[in-house]
């Protein structure tokens, strides 16, 4: 059985946000460094449905969970995407 796996574009693309290179390192720039203790899905900056979704992913194990807690060690860094 093959299990889908996303990309950081397509995570943005599901969350409503734009997806280019661009826009997620200006988003990554922009809304971190995350506070350390502070869960992703709990940041001011998510709309309740994405915030949701980001829990939904991480606390059902789903197949977006990688991408996840990609975007999550992106936040926390305070940069963009690896190069």
């Amino acid at each position: 059985m093959h299990t889908p796996t996303h990309s950081l574009p397509s995570l943005f693309k599901q969350l409503g946000l734009e997806h280019d290179p661009e826009s997620i390192d200006q988003f990554i720039a922009s809304h971190s460094p995350l506070r350390p203790k502070m869960h992703l899905a709990n940041a001011f900056f998510w709309s309740k449905s994405q915030a949701q979704f980001l829990r939904d992913g991480i606390l059902e194990d789903a197949d977006w969970a990688e991408v996840v807690d990609q975007l999550d060690v992106m936040l926390r860094k305070g940069r963009g995407r690896p190069v």
